[in-house]
């Protein structure tokens, strides 16, 4: 039995690490990338994970570029007079010792003019994700696709 719970912990263990992915570069960290699986048609893709700058200084993420998409922007949701409007932002600061959550109804970055090849944009699959910083340089994520929003992905969506 002793050794059963073994085998089952161990097989859990690689699923768990995919799930709470972290890439990092200097001080910044990025957490957790992910995107909803979306149909077929769908014109474009967001993606959403968690900006850590555990860091003195701040940074700033200038830009976003992905080989699956011919435009990638970075978008905010903001009120104005009560109703929910998305626009592009030009970058995002990223405090020293803060963190900037990319999450639904907050920062996300678009993927638009998205390949033919969608085989990257289904429940299971990833999709490369190149984050262009003004002091950190460029740092390559993958960006995990699911059916749903990982349940944890709420924890981070604090400014």
């Amino acid at each position: 039995m002793y050794k059963k719970v073994l085998v089952l912990l161990a097989l859990m263990l690689p699923a768990s690490l995919l799930m709470a992915q972290t890439f990092k570069q200097g001080d910044l960290q990025i957490i957790q990338p992910w995107s909803q699986e979306l149909p077929p048609n769908a014109p474009t893709v967001a993606a959403y994970f968690v900006i850590r700058n555990d860091g003195n200084e701040a940074d700033r993420l200038d830009a976003v570029s992905s080989p699956i998409a011919g435009t990638v922007e970075m978008h905010q949701h903001m009120d104005s007079d009560g109703m929910m409007k998305m626009g592009a932002v030009e970058g995002v600061n990223v405090a020293a010792n803060d963190q900037v959550a990319f999450a639904p109804m907050g920062y996300h970055v678009m993927l638009m003019d998205l390949q033919e090849d969608r085989s990257q944009l289904v429940d299971g699959q990833h999709f490369p994700l190149t984050l262009h910083f003004e002091k950190a340089g460029d740092v390559d994520i993958e960006v995990d696709v699911h059916k749903q929003p990982p349940t944890d992905s709420q924890d981070h969506t604090a400014h």
